[in-house]
């Protein structure tokens, strides 16, 4: 197994998240930023496009195997939107908190029974620039839009999303309780159990 594996996303929230279920990994994650990898231009039309994109361009400028995510929410009221564009729903600088409203906004006076949900998560890793059998685990969570933010911690939409096994809002969970139901805790569970044998 490769000793160093680059971690291609520059978003603190989910460098964390990584970090804490990856430290128990043999491997050395590096963060793609750290080795002066710009991120890539997200041009593809699906979760897993978009991903092999980010993977592909770590690859190609540090020479390492790389891990990528691609994740957002779908909200079936709004045909799965935000969807892809999930982190830029309320424009290309918006900030968690303007996203959340646009989509508050996109709900308002919808009942709870439409407001059906949920986060996905899809984890590539590819061993090279031209891998043409990358490692593809998805996780998905299924759960609620609120009508208002709860909770302080998490990040992105957290605040006003419902987890059914645990009664709350994501934002209202602890990072232990998140990562045992969370689309990016199962995607990583899939993707530890099968990386070693991948990276051989």
């Amino acid at each position: 197994m490769s000793s160093q594996v680059v971690l291609a996303s520059g978003n603190k929230g989910k460098l964390k998240e990584f970090g804490d279920i990856l430290q128990l990994m043999d491997m050395e994650i590096v963060a793609q930023g750290t080795l002066g990898v710009a991120d890539a231009d997200e041009t593809g039309l699906t979760f897993v496009e978009n991903a092999i994109i980010k993977a592909r361009n770590a690859c190609e400028h540090t020479g390492l195997p790389a891990i990528s995510d691609d994740s957002g929410l779908e909200v079936d009221y709004l045909n799965g939107a935000p969807g892809i564009y999930s982190a830029r729903y309320a424009g290309t600088d918006a900030s968690d908190a303007d996203n959340i409203d646009k989509l508050l906004k996109a709900l308002q006076g919808v009942p709870h029974e439409q407001r059906t949900a949920r986060f996905r998560c899809v984890l590539v890793c590819m061993r090279h620039k031209l891998d043409p059998t990358p490692l593809i685990c998805l996780g998905t969570w299924e759960g609620y839009i609120l009508e208002a933010p709860r909770g302080e911690h998490g990040f992105g939409y957290d605040p006003i999303f419902w987890s059914p096994e645990f009664d709350c809002a994501s934002a209202e969970l602890t990072p232990v309780q998140k990562r045992s139901v969370s689309h990016r805790g199962k995607a990583v569970g899939l993707l530890t159990a099968a990386l070693a044998d991948f990276l051989k």
